[in-house]
């Protein structure tokens, strides 16, 4: 049985009725929001809603149903917003896609990820009781961090039903430096070099492309102080040009919702360090893969044009592992399973039956 519950409790009444079930979301992540053989399907998209929002507080707490889009609307109205840079918001993502994948964007480099902002939690579990954890502020009482674990969890321990976040100060102002390289090592000696000097970047990406590489390091900031900074930054890079304004926000909004990556290739996510940058990009280069370096070359968004399975063989012979957000196809993890057996643990602590499909 297929629901769209409209209230928490509707979809409490659904998994009593059902032996397994999977949740999705907006259907942004299109490889993780194929339906399963002989399993229901909870679409939450019509559980949304800001249900407290305390700007003096700087936290929000809303249903996970809820459209990025329109929770980065209500912030923008105090000049607030998100810091771990959720992607694909124009897309339809949701609150609860967003930490169920685990996702951040290039704003991850200089505050943390979605688990660093992530403050309380409730679900409902395999018996459809509500589960609360964490809390709707800063300060919080200690105890085991239920939230932390329903990052990345794919739907695997629960269906989230509210989120409580943090939130910050949107910078007054953006500039970037954008310098092209010939040589892929050299952008990422460069990008080692002024990843651990003091500059308050914001962002730090790598894009290889035919015939350069491109470095583009972001700056925010007071816009009168940014100019200075940025000319300081090209002084350090020894090269590049300076840009802001709105095509300094497009070329991060294009960043943000893959533009730059092929629609009919599958986008993959593959966590890494800059140390293994070198060997993995021949092997990417040479497959016709379109790849992003981000937050530092800590991980690359990969287009792939080819079968998953070649994929997923190359990563497990480099010790990676992947995670497959957009395919016209179920999938989900690829390369090497890391963490499968804490994994294995967390479940079936939560959800001993296995009620709640990982998807």
């Amino acid at each position: 049985m297929d629901i769209r519950p409209k209230s928490i409790e509707e979809l409490q009444s659904a998994v009593l009725k059902n032996k397994r079930m999977m949740v999705i979301g907006g259907g942004s992540k299109k490889a993780l929001s194929w339906p399963r053989p002989e399993t229901a399907v909870a679409d939450l998209r019509d559980l949304t809603g800001m249900l407290e929002y305390h700007p003096a507080e700087f936290t929000f707490t809303a249903l996970a149903g809820t459209l990025l889009e329109d929770v980065e609307t209500i912030l923008a109205e105090n000049k607030q917003y998100m810091p771990f840079d959720p992607p694909m918001v124009s897309s339809g993502a949701t609150l609860g896609g967003t930490v169920a994948a685990g996702l951040s964007g290039p704003g991850r480099f200089r505050y943390g990820g979605v688990r660093d902002f992530l403050l309380g939690i409730s679900y409902i579990d395999y018996q459809g009781r509500l589960v609360r954890a964490g809390g709707r502020v800063v300060k919080n009482a200690a105890g085991f961090d239920l939230p932390k674990l329903m990052v990345g969890s794919l739907g695997a321990y629960g269906a989230l039903v509210e989120l409580s976040f943090k939130v910050f100060p949107r910078p007054a102002g953006t500039i970037t430096l954008q310098a092209s390289f010939s040589d892929l090592d050299q952008a990422l000696e460069t990008m080692v070099s002024i990843s651990t000097a003091p500059l308050d970047l914001f962002a730090l990406d790598l894009q290889p492309l035919a015939n350069e590489t491109l470095l583009l390091a972001r700056l925010a900031g007071p816009p009168e102080t940014l100019q200075k900074r940025v000319d300081r930054l090209a002084g350090l890079v020894g090269r590049g040009e300076s840009i802001g304004g709105q095509e300094e926000r497009d070329l991060w909004w294009e960043a943000l919702h893959f533009k730059w990556a092929p629609a009919e290739f599958a986008l993959v996510k593959v966590p890494l360090t800059w140390r293994r940058v070198s060997k993995l990009d021949k092997i990417l280069e040479q497959a016709g893969a379109v790849r992003r370096y981000s937050v530092g070359a800590n991980l690359v968004w990969v287009a792939w044009p080819g079968a998953l399975e070649v994929l997923d063989s190359f990563l497990s012979q480099l010790d990676l592992s992947g995670l497959v957000l957009l395919r016209d196809e179920p999938a989900s993890h690829i390369g090497c399973h890391r963490g499968e057996s804490f994994a294995r643990r967390v479940k079936q602590a939560l959800d001993p039956q296995g009620f709640w499909v990982e998807v």
